[in-house]
């Protein structure tokens, strides 16, 4: 099953903030249920939510909405089926989700090869649909760094509007040891050669566990 009808299903499984995007009553094809949820998004009345979502799908993220933490358990799993990726060195720095990598036996201590980045992020950026982290979730390694795939895991407060408020955020958030390497990834997929605009860019095979906080 590929990402987009993993979101499809559990987009109509749970009634959550994003419902009015996919809550119609009348049964259509995905490729209508997409090219309606794309429509919805720029309209000029759209949350900074649906925003981020639109944005982000647009950079090429995959993404994949969870109401609970057993959802993120689930998905996180069915990308690892889908990618082959059972029993493969992953990189993560955060120990809360080192019990994700026990219990799929997925090897975390200083890998050699890791085949992804697990982790959690400062917060996302809706204007540009970009992923905003620091040193607490990748260290001083730079985007171009990082492995090729990277799964995170984010809540949907962290979904804000600008980049600047991302900053703030993260100054409210560590009044003390305050984080160093804050940086955005914004493109997940490779440029087009005529899309000049993503010259020197570091695409990623991104999937964003979004977990329902609010």
């Amino acid at each position: 099953m590929d990402v987009f009808k993993y979101q499809i299903i559990v987009f109509y499984k749970n009634m959550s903030l994003f419902r009015k995007i996919f809550g119609s009553s009348n049964p259509a094809s995905e490729e209508n249920q997409e090219s309606e949820f794309n429509k919805s998004l720029t309209d000029n009345a759209t949350s900074i939510d649906e925003k981020f979502i639109y944005n982000f799908k647009r950079n090429g993220g995959k993404f994949l909405y969870c109401e609970n933490a057993d959802e993120v358990k689930e998905q996180f799993e069915n990308i690892l089926e889908e990618n082959d990726w059972f029993e493969s060195e992953v990189l993560c720095y955060e120990p809360n989700l080192f019990g994700m990598l026990d219990d799929n036996k997925l090897m975390y201590t200083k890998p050699l090869t890791p085949k992804f980045l697990l982790a959690s992020c400062e917060n996302l950026i809706a204007e540009e649909g970009s992923i905003l982290f620091s040193s607490k979730q990748i260290k001083q390694n730079k985007p171009n760094e990082l492995p090729t795939n990277i799964i995170i895991i984010a809540n949907t407060s962290q979904i804000l509007a600008t980049k600047s408020d991302g900053l703030s955020a993260i100054k409210k958030k560590y009044e003390r040891d305050y984080p160093t390497n804050i940086t955005t990834i914004k493109y997940f997929e490779k440029a087009k050669e005529e899309d000049f605009t993503q010259y020197g860019s570091s695409a990623k095979n991104l999937y964003l566990l979004l977990l329902e906080d609010l």
